[in-house]
This record gives structure tokens, sequence and C-alpha cells, in this order.
């Protein structure tokens, strides 16, 4: 396994991880040579673990939230130009220059459908 320490860990290996430390907690007389890798170290980094998940997901439904108000107000947005180009139409008529002002076509403009005959029936 690579050691990227930009990206995170893979779920098992953090799973694998905490059962070690779980194991290292039920072992009585653990006292390690060198106290960087105490229980005490242990439970610290186990900790730091937890609180910086829960502050992820915290972050994570912020970002959620603040993404469901962006699409709430551009379609807000949407409605408000639907109708005010609506209203365009309706005061200055199909055929002004403010209908294009808006962004819509002239009826003038507009290019007439074309018929197009049914294909014969093959017998």
């Amino acid at each position: 396994m690579g050691s990227n320490r930009k990206n995170r860990m893979p779920a098992d290996q953090v799973q694998a991880n905490i059962d070690a430390y779980l194991a290292l907690k039920a072992m009585p007389g653990y006292k390690p040579y060198n106290p960087a890798f105490s229980l005490e170290a242990i439970t610290a980094c186990v900790e730091l673990l937890r609180t910086a998940e829960v502050n992820d997901l915290h972050t994570e439904h912020a970002r959620l939230a603040a993404r469901d108000a962006i699409v709430a107000a551009q379609w807000a947005l949407q409605d408000i130009v639907v109708g005010a180009k609506e209203q365009v139409r309706a005061i200055y008529g199909p055929d002004s220059d403010e209908m294009v002002q808006v962004g819509l076509k002239k009826k003038s403009e507009k290019k007439a459908r074309s018929r197009t005959s049914k294909p014969a029936a093959v017998a």
C-alpha cells in the first residue's frame, strides 16, 4: 500500500487500526518501551480522528445545504425572469424590439414550420 499522506486512507485500513487499538486496550499490562506508542497516545489519536470525522460530517452537511440554497435561488430567478419575459410580450407585443432585448425572438423572425409528408406505406 502506498504512503501518499494527502489522500484519505482506505476505510478498511482505518478500521484495522481501530481494531488494533481496541485489542491493545484489552491487553493487561501493555507498557511499550517507547512512550510515543503508549495507550494514552493512541487513545488521544483515536479521539482526534473521531473529532475530525465529526467535523468533516458537519462540513459536508453545510456544503450540501449551501448547494441547495444556490439551486433554490437559481430556480427562483428563472421563474421570475420567465414571468418578466411574458410581461414584456404582453406589454410591448410579440413583434417588438423589447422582445429581442430580453432574449426572445420576434414573432416575425420565427421560421414557419414546414410541412412534412408522411412516408408512403409499404405494401
